[in-house]
């Protein structure tokens, strides 16, 4: 099958995703399956809501356009045809957080043998199928255990990155961890930058590699601002599991005597630590804001996902606010290209 079909027939999922969003095929059986694969994604797990889902849902369907789709791939040597298997082992922290290693590996002409995380096993395959039926000759298969694979992508924690590098030792392979969001903020943001930067932080209940968890600000930043422009996500508190962490957490920080910031949704604590719990942002306070911006990620790449800023700073690449949930197709996890590491393995 060409390229081209390939394309078309994923472009054709998407157009019947647009549709969904788009409330254009009430009343019909494809509608009532979305409706269904979306309930059923949040009994399997909680933290899928159908806003949450419904978020996923939109970004796909704004980023799987032709023109998208075969502008980023016409940067790559793309065969006609490859024998080859990719096995892939998937995250589940955010809804179809490993459909983007699908489409590279599906796209290029691997047959797929996917391992899907438990926490995330309803949405794609049910993409996926869907899928299929526009174009029979992509293959995958959903496994327990990965046997055949002639590459292997996988993303997980540092503990699991551990063993997978050891087990895949002689095999291509992509082997991503623990990564997350940092923020600069100067002071000079407007209110509308603020509100934006907020669903940087609290979409997906933070859960993604993409969220924000540390902001770095000068020390005579207003905080009443930055609480001002949260307020528009303080129904959050209404989720039990996002609920039980932040009250967990504050318990923890109120016996050890540790000074925040709460303003009874989330909590704001100083720290170097780059990863923050659920329902809590750390913070960290600079007087020359920039030159230190720039030391703390040159430390901490390995672990930085992406910095969100209205700055331009040099050396970094930047994502304006409100945007580090709506990657490009060409924004690689962990800036590694998997196209070029998926065509240079066949």
């Amino acid at each position: 099958m060409s390229l081209e079909q390939r394309i078309k027939s994923l472009v054709g999922v998407r157009n019947i995703l647009h549709q969904f969003i788009k409330k254009e095929s009430l009343n019909t059986p494809t509608y009532s399956e979305f409706e269904n694969i979306i309930n059923l994604a949040e009994i399997r797990n909680p933290w899928f809501t159908k806003k949450n889902v419904l978020f996923a849902f939109e970004y796909w369907s704004n980023t799987l356009t032709y023109d998208n789709i075969s502008n980023w791939l016409s940067h790559y040597p793309i065969p006609e045809h490859n024998s080859k298997t990719a096995g892939l082992i998937l995250a589940g922290n955010i809804p179809m957080v490993g459909f983007h290693d699908c489409l590279c590996v599906l796209l290029t002409g691997y047959k797929a043998n996917i391992k899907l995380s438990s926490k995330d096993n309803v949405l794609i395959p049910f993409f996926l199928n869907l899928w299929k039926e526009f174009c029979e000759e992509i293959e995958f298969e959903f496994v327990e255990i990965l046997k055949e694979y002639d590459v292997v992508l996988s993303t997980g924690s540092n503990n699991t990155a551990r063993y997978f590098e050891h087990y895949f030792k002689n095999v291509p392979h992509i082997i991503r961890k623990n990564r997350t969001g940092v923020a600069v903020l100067t002071g000079n943001e407007t209110d509308e930058e603020l509100l934006a930067f907020s669903n940087d932080v609290f979409t997906y209940f933070g859960l993604g590699c993409r969220n924000v968890s540390q902001i770095i600000i000068p020390r005579t930043y207003n905080m009443d601002r930055l609480f001002d422009a949260f307020l528009h996500h303080e129904d959050i508190i209404n989720h039990n599991k996002y609920a039980n962490n932040y009250d967990y957490n504050k318990a923890i920080y109120l016996m050890n005597k540790n000074t925040f910031w709460d303003n009874n949704f989330f909590l704001l604590k100083k720290s170097d630590e780059l990863f923050s719990p659920v329902g809590v942002l750390y913070y960290k306070t600079n007087y020359i804001l920039i030159p230190a911006v720039k030391l703390f990620v040159s430390r901490n790449r390995p672990k930085i996902q992406c910095v969100v800023s209205n700055e331009d700073i040099e050396d970094l690449d930047t994502i304006p606010f409100g945007q580090s949930q709506n990657p490009k197709l060409s924004d690689y996890p962990d800036g590694i290209d998997t196209l070029t590491f998926l065509l240079s393995s066949i």
